[in-house]
């Protein structure tokens, strides 16, 4: 019979340490004895000490007790529940140091990764750093022990649930009625059957989705009701998966955002995949046109394409423009918002992007220009193929470096392309997501 093997027992006292870097998940990195320590609540450059909270073989985590020499980036936190709540790693920092990080974070992954550099670094594109996220999905919980509910996100490296009232970086009209929501529930007879809200803006509407997993009382569906009235909020309803989505109030909804500067109405459903950050999009938009440089000659591809944020508007400045895109109901909704726009030019096809695309009808043309705009894990398997395709321009838009990074070193150093420029955007201020864009040229 094998021994449990215990976990080893953490000092009890506070340790002294200079703090070397910041690791990519925004702690601080020092050394003690040689292995690595990652320090909650610490910046590079601070003498502090620090608290064991966790031991492994390779190495150990802790969490700031007392600052000595503090860092010159050293700001006080917005909100008040920053040192729990793990939906913001960063309020610690101040913003314009965030992102000058992330931008060393951008070029380090490219260097190490893809063996790649840009040959011109793009100024990072910023916003607000307040009340800017659109997007959201909130976990939902009754504590018994605390005879309430909780509605937020996971506390720091735990998988309980954050006791918030408000939230600094949601859209205000969810982000200032945390504690509302919280305890609209706790007076629901569904408050311990209700697992989450999902929260989506638009121009001028705000919806929640709540996960009921269990079917709502009349009682409930009437409580809801009326504090969709008193709020102005739009609420859905969501029994089993995503294609559950029943409207609860008002008797008709419809999320929409205007890109301006192309004249341009994108229309989407709570659910969808929409830029978590209104402000950043529209920046983000106009700068990937601008390294696009599409013109009225161009046939243009635009791969993981989703609701036709980019394809729409290259459509304005292009000859024609293929979307591809895996999700079928992102696909239909982008065909529809070509539709409402006027856009003729633009052609829409549903494909899993992550298989081999050979023998696609899309796959058979030519291109003069290429954008991508993949998820977390990259564009791996199109890159393979991207060098048939004979463009001349190629747009990566990323929100994770290190796929970005291994993409570029195929790009570059297999596929003959030059990385002309990249640089960051700041689409989650005071989180760690790096979001970026590099634009590949083909070398002649």
């Amino acid at each position: 019979m094998s021994k449990r093997r215990r976990k080893p027992k953490l000092p009890n006292y506070p340790v002294r340490a200079n703090i070397e870097s910041m690791s990519h998940d925004g702690r601080g990195v020092t050394h003690i004895d040689g292995k690595a320590v990652f320090v909650d609540g610490a910046l590079p450059g601070e003498e502090i000490s620090f608290f064991y909270t966790g031991r492994s073989r390779k190495y150990d985590e802790g969490k700031v007790c007392e600052i000595f020499q503090v860092s010159p980036e050293r700001v006080e936190p917005h909100c008040a529940h920053f040192e729990i709540c793990g939906g913001c790693s960063l309020q610690h920092q101040a913003a314009d140091r965030q992102i000058h990080s992330k931008q060393q974070t951008l070029l380090d992954n490219l260097e190490r990764i893809g063996k790649v550099s840009p040959g011109l670094v793009l100024d990072p594109l910023t916003g607000p750093v307040w009340g800017y996220r659109n997007k959201a999905r909130l976990g939902v919980k009754f504590v018994r022990k605390k005879g309430r509910v909780l509605v937020g996100f996971r506390e720091k490296r735990a998988p309980y649930l954050a006791d918030i009232r408000r939230c600094e970086v949601l859209h205000p009209s969810v982000g200032e009625r945390i504690e509302e929501l919280a305890e609209l529930i706790q007076g629901m007879e569904a408050r311990e059957r209700i697992a989450q809200i999902e929260v989506a803006v638009g121009d001028d509407v705000t919806a929640l989705v709540f996960r009921n997993l269990d079917p709502l009382s009349e009682a409930d569906s009437a409580t809801l009701r009326s504090y969709a009235r008193s709020s102005g909020l739009h609420i859905y309803l969501q029994p089993k998966g995503p294609d559950s989505i029943e409207l609860l109030w008002p008797e008709s909804s419809q999320l929409h955002y205007c890109l301006p500067g192309y004249g341009i109405d994108v229309q989407f459903f709570p659910l969808d995949f929409t830029q978590v950050n209104p402000v950043i999009n529209h920046s983000m938009i106009q700068q990937a046109l601008s390294l696009l440089e599409p013109d009225t000659e161009h046939r243009v591809l635009d791969l993981f394409c989703g609701l036709g944020n980019f394809t729409l508007p290259i459509a304005k400045q292009a000859s024609h423009v293929t979307g591809v895109e895996g999700e079928a109901g992102l696909v239909q909704r982008a065909r529809d918002n070509a539709a409402r726009n006027g856009i003729g030019n633009a052609e829409f096809h549903a494909v899993d992007l992550g298989e081999d695309p050979t023998g696609q009808d899309w796959m058979k043309q030519s291109y003069d220009r290429i954008l991508l705009d993949p998820p977390r894990s990259g564009a791996e398997e199109m890159v393979k193929y991207i060098g048939q395709l004979g463009a001349e321009r190629i747009v990566y838009v990323s929100c994770h470096p290190g796929s970005l990074a291994r993409d570029a070193g195929v790009l570059v150093n297999t596929l003959g392309y030059t990385l002309h420029a990249a640089g960051v955007m700041d689409m989650f201020p005071h989180t760690t997501h790096v979001e970026s864009m590099a634009v590949f040229v083909r070398s002649t």
